[in-house]
């Protein structure tokens, strides 16, 4: 198998329990999920990240978790591609997004951070806006609080929205390694409202 077929998931988030289940680390929920869908233990601990080999579909993933905190998260992904030769297109960049609806996902191959502080370190450190990501709609802030509403969680009536969303961008992972990140975009890009 060629080298440039593995592919580096990235979930963003903080590390720490008080970190948590908060709206900021959606990226770490969708990882845990994949890694418990397709028995991938996350136990490797170097380039600053908390990390683990498998497949999906018989293709080699990277399934990470920056442990930098989400302003420097660039630093570990910068890390990893160089360690395993991936190619940033062969990367895919799990985050939280203030300016989606609650629930939505938005699959894009490239572009701007869109002022999310993680994306904006990983695009500075790589050097390319050309990074596929999949946003994941947290609900918006009132003015002047949104760090607080980054770090808060989700109220009992938000989760079920959120809990499908995540586990649809799993799935979105799940066919952009089996397919394409095009035929991801194609699939998952509908769902949600506004």
């Amino acid at each position: 198998m060629e080298q440039n077929q593995l592919h580096l998931i990235v979930g963003l988030g903080n590390p720490g329990t008080e970190y948590a289940q908060t709206r900021h680390n959606v990226g770490f929920e969708v990882i845990d999920i994949l890694a418990k869908r397709h028995s991938i233990p996350l136990k490797k601990r170097q380039h600053q990240a908390v990390f683990g080999e498998g497949t999906i579909s018989g293709k080699r993933v990277v399934l990470t978790k920056p442990m930098t905190f989400m302003n420097l998260s660039g630093q570990a992904v910068g890390q990893l591609l160089r360690y395993y030769k991936i190619p940033v297109g062969n990367c895919i960049i799990i985050l939280d997004d203030l300016n989606l609806a609650l629930g939505r996902l938005r699959l894009r191959e490239k572009g701007s951070a869109g002022g999310q502080n993680g994306l904006d370190n990983i695009i500075k450190c790589l050097n390319t806006p050309e990074v596929p990501r999949i946003r994941i709609g947290i609900g918006s802030a009132r003015p002047g609080q949104m760090v607080n509403f980054v770090l808060s969680r989700f109220s009992r009536e938000e989760q079920p929205m959120i809990d499908e969303a995540i586990n649809l961008a799993a799935d979105a992972v799940e066919t952009a390694v089996a397919e394409s990140f095009q035929t991801a975009m194609n699939r998952y890009n509908i769902n949600g409202t506004s």
